[in-house]
């Protein structure tokens, strides 16, 4: 009996795919794990490995045809008696055989970059042609629109030539660079440009390379020959999706240019000063935190109350039990449990601060997933501590801490940035006394905390002398009235001045 070769899970409500191309043909040897054909679905190409080393004994399903999630695609029978080991692949696809002299090479490929996410900018390469890596070596970073993605070294070998220079905008899965695992084929230097988009010096000499069926289908019903399209497919053959960004980039060529955003225009500047003058392009992620800052402001009717609270309660409730805090629990006890809790805590009773706006619809939520804004080099990041209205204090300050770190380093997954419901800012750490934060659509509030600062207070009609903090709750007034928002601030307030409150829920 043969090992059977099925059509793998193609990612939510994707049923079906084409097969776009064999990479072997019945009676060829294959290794386990390596490629045999690619399918093509309507949003991505997903690569089909052999679950097993043997001999491919039989095609069921030929190019063109489509084919369901679990169909059989081929049939691997055993090897036979005799049969040297499956011939490792080399650059462009070539086979040869085991020490014929011709170097082994390996693909560096684009990771998954996380839900809605299908393309990142190379930020930065740390190796160089020629330099040896180790196995999960970091070789690169690529920069998304939410996080930054590390690029380990998929073997150990030779980093034998770079695809894509820093700067280059890539999608999922594409090809980064090749890693020679015998030290033969290496580059003497990177490439001084990204892959030029005039495809048809290097189809010319592709002439045996068969495009997707789909992506053919596609040319003659927009129109376009083969040599407009750039090539992302194995070997530079034309995959669906290279039809759809050659259209795309076809109209936006054609269309006028679009009317300048209504800003202050740039004052000129004298020459003297523009030699002093750097001029930066914006990551994606400040981009994306540009967008999204601006679209609150213009969706959401943004509303902003403050109050202040005397933080006596909780320092003097942290300074006698920290030190037993930290030898039980083997973390520190921070100030952001206290209003975690107290925020849970409001969110009870008010609970339209923790819902959200969908079309006409309010969508409450029994759950808080708390958001904690955290400043990095990049820019501003909102990891989320789910289900912290379940979680003790001790849970929630390792999970922050933990996340803070993750984020810090750049190592936040696109899950562990979203589905928050309400997020809480420390503007404080940075010596902030007083701000308005802006929402973090779709949710409908955010609260502010601020430095903590000794003032005088009236207390009995005496001036004391207490650490205060200023809070700023910003709300979306479409669901949020001023009753309900005030109402959160006072709650959240009560419970920091007297933190016994929230162990009796009052």
């Amino acid at each position: 009996m043969g090992t059977e070769v099925r059509v793998p899970t193609l990612g939510e409500s994707v049923s079906e795919a084409t097969v776009a191309t064999w990479f072997k043909k019945p009676g060829d040897r294959v290794a386990a794990d390596e490629m045999l054909c690619e399918l093509e679905t309507d949003k991505v190409t997903v690569e089909v490995h052999a679950p097993v080393a043997g001999r491919l004994t039989e095609i069921v399903a030929p190019e063109g045809t489509t084919v369901a999630v679990s169909a059989l695609l081929a049939q691997i029978g055993a090897a036979e008696a005799g049969d040297e080991p499956a011939p490792a692949r080399t650059h462009g696809g070539a086979e040869a055989q085991a020490g014929a002299g011709e170097s082994k090479m390996i693909d560096v490929m684009v990771p998954a970059l996380g839900e809605s996410v299908s393309e990142a900018t190379v930020s930065t390469w740390f190796k160089k042609p020629g330099d040896t890596v180790a196995q999960d070596e970091m070789l690169c970073e690529l920069e998304t629109d939410k996080v930054s993605v590390e690029v380990p070294a998929p073997a150990a070998g030779v980093l034998a030539e770079i695809l894509v220079t820093e700067g280059t905008t890539v999608a999922a899965g594409s090809r980064l660079a090749l890693i020679s695992t015998d030290g033969q084929g290496v580059a003497a230097a990177p490439k001084a440009e990204a892959p030029k988009v005039d495809a048809a010096p290097a189809r010319a000499a592709k002439k045996d390379v068969e495009d997707a069926p789909a992506a053919k289908k596609a040319m003659a019903e927009a129109g376009l020959s083969p040599d407009a399209v750039q090539g992302t497919g194995r070997d530079g053959r034309i995959m669906k999706d290279d039809v759809a960004r050659a259209v795309a980039g076809a109209s936006q060529a054609q269309a006028p240019a679009p009317a300048p955003q209504p800003s202050l225009p740039r004052q000129p500047v004298p020459a003297d000063d523009a030699a002093r003058e750097e001029r930066v392009k914006m990551t994606r992620l400040r981009q994306t935190i540009a967008r999204r800052l601006k679209e609150a402001q213009n969706t959401a009717a943004m509303l902003t109350t403050y109050n202040e609270v005397d933080m006596s309660g909780v320092m003097a409730l942290r300074n006698e039990y920290k030190d037993q805090f930290e030898k039980k629990h083997g973390t520190k006890m921070g100030f952001m449990s206290f209003f975690v809790k107290a925020c849970c805590h409001a969110l009870k009773e008010v609970p339209e601060v923790n819902a959200e706006i969908d079309g006409t619809d309010i969508v409450y939520k029994n759950y808080v997933h708390m958001g904690v804004a955290v400043g990095t080099p990049s820019g501003l990041v909102v990891p989320v501590v789910r289900d912290a209205d379940q979680m003790g204090f001790a849970q929630i300050e390792k999970k922050i801490a933990e996340l803070g770190a993750r984020a810090r380093d750049g190592k936040l997954s696109m899950a562990e940035m979203q589905g928050g419901s309400f997020t809480i800012s420390n503007g404080g750490v940075y010596g902030s006394l007083m701000s308005s934060p802006i929402l973090n659509p779709p949710q409908s509030g955010i609260l502010g905390m601020h430095k903590i600062q000794d003032r005088p207070v009236v207390e009995k009609g005496q001036i004391v002398i207490r650490p205060m903090m200023y809070l700023a709750l910003s709300y979306d007034h479409r669901i949020v009235d001023g009753k309900g928002a005030v109402t959160f601030l006072v709650r959240v307030k009560e419970a920091l001045e007297d933190p016994r409150r929230l162990l009796l829920d009052l």
